[in-house]
């Protein structure tokens, strides 16, 4: 037996050392932590459990390293259990093989089983030439369980080296994406074969480094400065969400009153409507000890989305952002908005949303570029989702605009207003210069006609009186009205009728 244990201890060993001395030397120059050393940074100490630690890919040689370049498993986080795939550049560059796909597909079914979410840490050098279509093969094995998982456990790509070519459609289509500044990338085509074909001369930082995917393309939710504080980032969003589409988020204890009120919250709006706001100081006054977690911060930062707790529950927030583009929605926050929506209503997690918004930016730039399509994408997003809703409109909600925000025709459940909202077809001045042309030049008359048009149509009584407002609350009272609305849907039941799948307009 001593034999045997021996032989036990020298084959971890071997799966351990990975590509050995210099590659690890090399990892570790370019700031990088190894395969391992990751899970031990993400998972709770001493939780990890390794799958396949002496898979090598078929037929092969006595070049071969055990665990074929990802190391997988699972473990847990603040107690509760997720699957893990962690690849390893000292291995083949962390290239994927057709055995390498097996081991992420052989953790995936089984997170699909027991309803564990899934993170993946992406470090790889792309398909195992080598291997020809086996490996293309492999990457499309694993596409196929990221879209049968897609709504039934939460997935999770960390991008931690290279990923390019085919490797960037798995991360693509999990939920949260996150990045590492300097020594992560992502790209479908590289920057060599750019040059060639197009003549383009770009970095691979500048094409798809963590800045360019946080802040451009929005491919990306989040961008850290190295290895740990990714890690760290993933295990304060993995302890918002809830394990699988059949469980409830995790609750979390409390000392903030729901009852709390925000005297300063009376002052938040300015007199002056053209005058901005940082629509954010709300959201962290309204939430459990000020904590929200955002997504997506620097990219189309006109909209505001993230999660937050309201008497120890999770809660998603969306809120239109004044300080930006003056709260309007464009193509780019509406994309961004549906997809963070949709993922709440997947596993149901109660939204929250506050409204400030004067309309769709306008422009030929927006049009030509599909406004019409992916402003639905917000609107259908809202409208399809089943989760306790709770809006509270703060000021402006002019147009189509307030339809999508989760207005109550969009089976909002409880909807309030501040005194302050203005609450109609377009802006009183604008209104005014359609409905009255003939005073047109005239400044002041202008101005008298908008006054009126605003206290006939666009202070928050008029939809009250209609029920389009649920009711008008001071600004002080917002967490204790929200806290009483999300504690009153806890046991909310809606459904939608059946169908196969719906056809959002994609």
């Amino acid at each position: 037996m001593r034999e045997i244990l021996d032989e036990l201890e020298a084959r971890r060993a071997r799966a351990h050392a990975g590509g050995g001395d210099r590659r690890i030397a090399s990892q570790r120059a370019k700031g990088k932590l190894l395969a391992r050393e990751r899970l031990e940074v993400l998972l709770d100490e001493g939780s990890f459990e390794e799958w396949d630690m002496y898979v090598q890919s078929p037929d092969g040689d006595d070049e071969q390293i055990p665990g074929d370049g990802v190391v997988t498993g699972w473990g847990m986080i603040e107690g509760r259990r997720v699957f893990v795939f962690s690849q390893d550049f000292t291995v083949f560059g962390g290239s994927l093989s057709e055995a390498h796909a097996a081991k992420i597909c052989k953790i995936m079914d089984q997170a699909m089983k027991v309803g564990a979410p899934v993170i993946g840490l992406n470090d790889s050098g792309g398909a195992r030439i080598q291997e020809g279509v086996a490996s293309l093969a492999g990457y499309a094995e694993v596409f196929q369980r990221n879209v049968l998982a897609s709504g039934v456990v939460p997935q999770i790509s960390a991008i931690m080296g290279p990923c390019a070519g085919g490797a960037v459609y798995s991360p693509a289509m999990t939920d949260f994406i996150f990045m590492v500044r300097d020594t992560s990338y992502m790209f479908v085509t590289g920057p060599n074969v750019l040059k060639t074909v197009t003549h383009e001369d770009v970095t691979p930082e500048e094409l798809g480094g963590a800045v360019t995917h946080t802040t451009k393309s929005g491919v990306a939710d989040g961008a850290f400065e190295n290895d740990i504080e990714t890690l760290l980032q993933l295990r304060q969003l993995m302890g918002f969400l809830p394990s699988s589409n059949r469980e409830k988020p995790p609750v979390r204890a409390t000392q903030d009153a729901a009852t709390r009120t925000e005297p300063s919250l009376d002052s938040l709006v300015p007199a002056d409507p053209a005058h901005p706001y940082d629509i954010k100081e709300l959201i962290h006054k309204v939430a459990d000890e000020a904590v929200f977690f955002e997504i997506q911060p620097t990219h189309a930062a006109n909209i505001v989305i993230g999660f937050g707790r309201i008497e120890g529950h999770t809660v998603g927030f969306v809120a239109n952002q004044p300080m930006v583009l003056a709260g309007c929605l464009d193509i780019s926050s509406s994309k961004k908005a549906a997809r963070f929506v949709r993922f709440c209503d997947c596993f149901s997690i109660p939204l929250v949303t506050f409204v400030d918004v004067p309309g769709f930016l306008p422009g030929t730039d927006q049009e030509y570029g599909g406004i019409i399509k992916h402003g639905a994408k917000l609107l259908f997003a809202f409208a399809e989702a089943t989760v306790p809703k709770v809006t509270l409109i703060t000021r402006k909600a002019y147009g189509g605009a307030y339809d999508v925000m989760a207005s109550k025709h969009l089976r909002g459940d409880v909807n309030y207003a501040w005194p302050s909202a203005e609450i109609a077809v377009m802006g009183p001045k604008g209104a005014v210069e359609i409905l009255h042309r003939d005073v047109a030049g005239d400044a002041g008359k202008i101005e008298t006609l908008a006054d009126e048009y605003r206290q006939r149509f666009a202070n928050p009584f008029i939809a009250a009186q209609k029920g389009f407002i649920d009711d008008v609350i001071a600004p002080r009272e917002t967490r204790t009205r929200i806290a009483g609305a999300l504690s009153l849907l806890r046991g909310k039941q809606l459904e939608n009728p059946w169908k196969k799948h719906d056809n959002i307009p994609l």
